[in-house]
């Protein structure tokens, strides 16, 4: 089945296979005229980077490329991103690949324009009215994975390289102007990879859908996300080339990200020190400490994963849901324990610090306090 859409929820969405053949007229209608493309070093020199490169060049736009990107974009990232951004004389910024690209691609279009450090804009209260919002330049975002959701999100993680803790920097610009979402640019992801970010897509609805506030919008879309992923994300893995899944699992990747407006939770929490200090793969970390915090949830969300169940076509309450993931997890090749991503143990009282300390605890069902944050992460290694 050929998937071909448009939208507006939240940005503009261009969705469906071929669509990045249209990038150069998005980003003329958002007002560019010289827009740098951000992306990390791995998919700096692929064909679909270069493709999209040439489709820019073709209509005028300029050729030019920042790829000095980590796995866990951080602030020096940030700053030569910046400094390339000025010197270039660009206008608008092409954000494109995983999450890493669309985060730091977005952040850097924010920050062009800024005199405050990024950290003044982290997403606490209202700090991000302390933006000045003139020069903020467009994006347009192009996603090339299926997990983050970022391209339809209002704020970037970035790394603050000193103290290794990841940051949430948000501002509601930070929300591109278009999203074109390709499914033909994912084609080429290695299992692992589809198999990481499919989690980390899976990681974001359900956390959301578990969170105790008051989003009912957004717990629909979560539900609906984990459906996506059941039915479409084996079949992904299986095999790269299944257009019709390889879309399926682009929506559920930004529905995952419209629905953490609601919360995440523990998965998160312990998985952001995890990548900061041991920059594990984020999707393959969250999909690793999955079971144990829904071991550790139980009490308050048994009920309601009763229902996700049961939505999903899953029996036996929360028992057939918690099995679903273990057998979910084989299926893709994530491992049991973190040790296996190279985690030790040596650390484990300064993660659990990071961890209840991390904005997305606040979003957590059970309160993770210091002791239970120590307990899950000896489970999880």
């Amino acid at each position: 089945m050929t998937i071909t859409a448009n939208w507006s929820y939240p940005t503009a969405v261009k969705f469906g296979a071929g669509r990045i053949k249209e990038l150069a007229d998005h980003c003329k209608a958002a007002g560019m005229k010289k827009p740098l493309l951000i992306t990390d070093r791995g998919l700096a020199s692929m064909p679909i980077t270069q493709n999209a490169l040439d489709i820019l060049e073709a209509a005028g736009l300029g050729r030019a490329l920042f790829a000095e990107v980590d796995p866990n974009p951080n602030d020096v990232n940030l700053e030569a991103g910046i400094k390339a951004f000025k010197d270039g004389g660009h206008d608008g910024v092409v954000a494109f690949g995983g999450g890493s690209g669309l985060d730091l691609g977005k952040c850097v279009a924010f920050m062009a324009g800024q005199t405050r450090p990024v950290w003044d804009f982290e997403d606490i209260g209202d700090w991000w009215t302390r933006a000045s919002v003139d020069g903020i330049a467009p994006i347009v975002a192009v996603p090339t994975t299926a997990g983050t959701g970022s391209e339809v999100g209002r704020a970037s993680v970035i790394t603050n390289s000193a103290s290794h803790v990841k940051k949430v920097i948000f501002h509601p610009k930070f929300l591109p102007a278009v999203t074109i979402c390709d499914p033909e640019l994912t084609v080429g992801m290695p299992k692992v990879i589809t198999a990481g970010t499919g989690m980390d897509a899976f990681a974001h609805c359900l956390e959301a859908y578990s969170s105790p506030f008051y989003h009912p919008m957004s717990a629909g879309i979560a539900l609906e996300g984990m459906r996506l992923v059941k039915e479409y994300l084996p079949r992904a893995y299986k095999d790269g080339t299944d257009i019709e899944a390889r879309a399926n699992m682009m929506s559920a990747a930004a529905m995952g990200a419209v629905a953490f407006q609601k919360g995440l939770g523990a998965i998160h929490s312990l998985s952001h020190p995890v990548g900061a200090i041991y920059n594990t793969h984020h999707g393959m970390t969250n999909a690793v400490v999955m079971p144990p915090v829904l071991r550790f949830n139980r009490p308050a969300i048994e009920e309601k994963i009763a229902r996700a169940a049961a939505y999903l076509g899953i029996a036996g309450g929360f028992d057939g849901f918690y099995d679903y993931v273990l057998q979910l997890r084989e299926e893709l090749g994530v491992p049991d324990k973190l040790s296996a991503l190279g985690v030790g143990t040596d650390r484990v009282g300064e993660m659990a610090e990071m961890a209840i300390a991390d904005p997305t605890a606040g979003g957590n069902p059970v309160e993770l306090t210091l002791d239970a944050a120590k307990k899950l992460f000896a489970e999880c290694i």
